[in-house]
């Protein structure tokens, strides 16, 4: 695909955020630090550069003690606070006695300042201070964290916030809600365990009696039938995270639930909230009970208001909600672990030292086989998945791209014609579905024209490698669906769907070419890939042509639940919605299919990963080059 002029970065930036003010710099130290939220010391800075260091420390955790890597002596390191417009200036030093780096996720900038290892820069060394520099061309709640090994699993991480140039927060006041997964065991000795056994820690695994209560429900033979097909794919209805409450200590703010972080409000006014899931493995559920909150931004993008009770917050993801509390009362802010393992808690009050009830812990749910886009009528057909690049020629105004990804299959697309409410073993028709256990609202997309729904997904029989062992079938759209447990929820929880862009964005081009991309595992063995192959066994990258518009298809054939985030560039969930919400993580349910677009307006070497720590380091890794035609970036 060509272009007269290609596509500049700041081209972009400017027309979707416009001009920046005046540069400016300013950072803060950590929100944690008082409950007072924005009253307290400034971070080091040197001039005009914000000064971090690594170090290793032992912290205290609750009522242990335990190995972590700070920044600046702090566990989750400081708020870094910059303004959109200016120019950052970081000054990052290791004083580890291994490697280092600093990622800064969700950030616009040069793919040299984008802190991967091995990708855009060699790390830097014990001893060593590694000089960032980058223009802010953006807004919004963000974080940071190391790229090296598994140092995020030791608190290697902190809160970024990007105030807008106007100065406007759309509230009177604001707290960063970081939210982390801590262990006191090492992450290698982690890593290992799951490898020998992938159900190591989860303690909530099914029992002979559930087992004989399915056969009061079910019959026999349909429980037979169930275990199977469970047995097959070598995993349990409960394998829903990997690393549980039984290693894992949810936290808020740095704190623990018995420390409680707590943030200040005066009633009658607007707080923003920005919750981070700066966890290495966790999902969590996000409430206050009591209180409504308001989305109006999703990983760092404004989008139109849209009020809910809960919402599902993958790792790696953020959102940004404003409540407007009225009583002289406190509020429990309430994160639970997906799977019910455990978790995170603070509250919001009016004046320090108040309490609220906590809520009691929910049962953990059942991925159940329709859930997985399977029904009682697949038993032996456990077919595998291939995976293809399609070239695409709908209309003149999308003309035909080339492919070049390694070992990438170029077979031709298909179109089943089918809309998501024709498709069988989904268990629903979305074109009928009642949206009254997760609230349905007025911005609310009909998704059951989306283009990923015309898409049909390829069976071959070579099948995904690693991945053979777990496949998920009839793959459909599951963007209006909430998520596993909480289906049933009797309030509104935030779905996908309803995320609709604040604004258009700049590039409003038809896809040139489309990149379908299955996440494959086996969970046995505990291997992650994109397309059956780990990353360590990939011969190529994934190429961009630098300058086009193109369509990125997610296929998950497995049975976990996937934050895949995009290094440098922007992607635009097709989700029925106009302008589309731009994410830079966006969470794959299994056996979902869903649709990206990309503008591919950034050269380099970029990271294309699964967020969760072991997935990615397992192999679910990839290699995005954005370049020329032949050129190298």
């Amino acid at each position: 695909m060509q272009h007269k002029q290609p596509l500049s970065r700041r081209g972009f930036l400017r027309s979707a955020l416009g001009s920046a003010s005046a540069l400016a710099l300013s950072s803060m130290a950590p929100v944690w630090a008082t409950p007072a939220g924005r009253h307290f010391k400034d971070a080091v800075v040197s001039g005009n550069a914000i000064d971090l260091v690594v170090a290793a420390t032992r912290m205290q955790v609750g009522r242990q003690s335990g190995p972590a890597f700070t920044i600046n002596g702090q566990m989750p390191g400081p708020l870094v606070r910059l303004k959109e417009g200016q120019v950052a200036r970081l000054n990052v030093t290791n004083h580890l006695d291994v490697d280092t780096s600093v990622h800064w996720h969700g950030m616009i900038l040069p793919y040299k300042m984008d802190g991967v290892p091995g990708l855009s820069f060699a790390g830097i060394k014990p001893g060593q201070t590694f000089n960032y520099e980058f223009d802010v061309q953006q807004s919004g709640s963000y974080w940071y964290h190391s790229h090296s090994g598994m140092q995020e699993q030791r608190g290697h991480l902190g809160p970024l916030v990007i105030d807008p140039a106007d100065g406007d927060l759309g509230a009177d006041r604001d707290h960063v809600i970081l939210l982390t997964d801590w262990t006191f065991e090492d992450p290698h000795t982690i890593f290992r365990h799951l490898k020998v056994a992938e159900g190591y820690y989860n303690y909530q695994q099914r029992t002979l009696f559930d087992t004989l209560t399915d056969v009061q429900e079910k019959g026999l033979a349909s429980t037979w039938q169930e275990r199977s097909m469970w047995g097959q794919m070598r995993m349990s209805p409960r394998d829903l995270a990997d690393v549980t409450g039984s290693s894992y200590t949810y936290l808020m703010n740095g704190r623990t639930p018995d420390d409680n972080w707590t943030g200040l409000f005066k009633p009658g006014e607007k707080v923003r909230l920005r919750i981070i899931n700066g966890s290495a493995m966790s999902y969590f559920d996000f409430r206050i009970p009591g209180l409504e909150m308001t989305v109006v931004a999703a990983d760092g993008q404004p989008v139109k208001p849209v009020t809910v009770d809960e919402f599902r917050i993958a790792t790696a993801e953020s959102f940004d909600v404003i409540v407007q509390p009225k009583a002289t009362t406190a509020y429990t802010l309430f994160a639970e672990s997906f799977d019910r393992s455990g978790f995170a808690r603070g509250t919001l009050s009016p004046r320090p030292g108040l309490n609220a009830p906590i809520p009691p812990q929910r049962n953990i749910a059942e991925r159940g086989m329709t859930s997985m886009g399977m029904d009682h009528s697949i038993s032996n057909g456990m077919h595998n998945h291939g995976m293809k690049s399609q070239t695409m020629n709908h209309s003149p105004a999308m003309p035909a791209g080339k492919m070049d990804h390694g070992k990438m299959d170029h077979s031709a697309m298909k179109h089943s014609g089918k809309k998501q409410s024709d498709m069988k073993g989904s268990g629903m028709d979305h074109s009928k579905m009642e949206h009254s256990g997760h609230g349905v609202h007025e911005s609310q997309a009909a998704t059951s024209s989306l283009p990923v729904d015309n898409i049909e997904i390829q069976h071959t029989e070579e099948g995904h490698g690693p991945g053979a062992g777990m496949i998920a079938h009839n793959p459909v759209s599951r963007l209006d669906e909430p998520g596993i447990g909480l289906e049933d929820a009797p309030h509104r929880v935030l779905v996908y769907s309803d995320l609709q862009g604040a604004h258009a964005w700049p590039d409003d081009r038809e896809p040139g070419r489309q990149i379908e991309l299955h996440l494959t595992g086996n969970m046995e063995r505990y291997m992650w890939s994109f397309d059956g192959v780990k990353f360590s066994e990939v011969t190529g990258p994934v190429h961009f042509e630098y300058g086009e518009r193109l369509r990125l298809v997610l296929v998950n054939d497995s049975m976990m639940d996937h934050p895949i985030h995009l290094h440098g560039m922007w992607m635009e969930l097709e989700n029925g919605q106009s302008p589309r919400p731009r994410k830079h993580t966006i969470s794959v349910k299994p056996s979902e299919k869903l649709s990206l677009l990309i503008s591919a307006d950034a050269p380099g070497r970029w990271a294309f990963h699964c967020h969760l720590l072991y997935h990615m380091e397992a192999g679910m890794f990839r290699v995005v080059e954005v370049s020329e035609s032949g050129a190298q970036p």
